[in-house]
């Protein structure tokens, strides 16, 4: 069983910065993949970035290439997304979710096996 806290959301002015962590429990975090998601209003929950329980390789959306940063740290159990320049198009609810098989970072959204409640991120323009 895994439990997954996120943090970090808020009100930011387009151009601004937030950091997301998510906090989780369980033993064997350092051997998980994890994925932040994030779902607008009257739409489907789309894949925002992941990262391999490693922390080699990482993968993002295009929409958010160059402007965020996933990281991770294993010792403390927390998942960042670090989003600059930020746009008005990021707002959203952002889910971390937590992939228990496989190593390598995903896109899929049904690859992933617990998820956590969401925080609200809103930027205005």
């Amino acid at each position: 069983q895994v439990q997954l806290v996120e943090s970090g959301g808020g009100l930011v002015q387009a151009g601004g910065s937030l950091r997301l962590s998510c906090a989780a429990s369980g033993r064997t975090f350092s051997t998980y993949v994890m994925g932040w998601f994030r779902q607008a209003p009257g739409k489907e929950r789309e894949f925002v970035a992941s990262i391999s329980w490693s922390d080699i390789s990482t993968g993002y959306a295009d929409s958010v290439k160059g402007r965020f940063t996933i990281s991770r740290d294993n010792a403390k159990k927390i998942l960042y997304l670090q989003m600059n320049s930020l746009k008005p198009e990021d707002t959203a609810v952002y889910y971390c979710a937590t992939r228990t098989r496989g190593t390598g970072w995903s896109s899929a959204r049904s690859e992933y096996d617990y998820w956590g409640q969401g925080t609200q991120v809103t930027v205005s323009s």
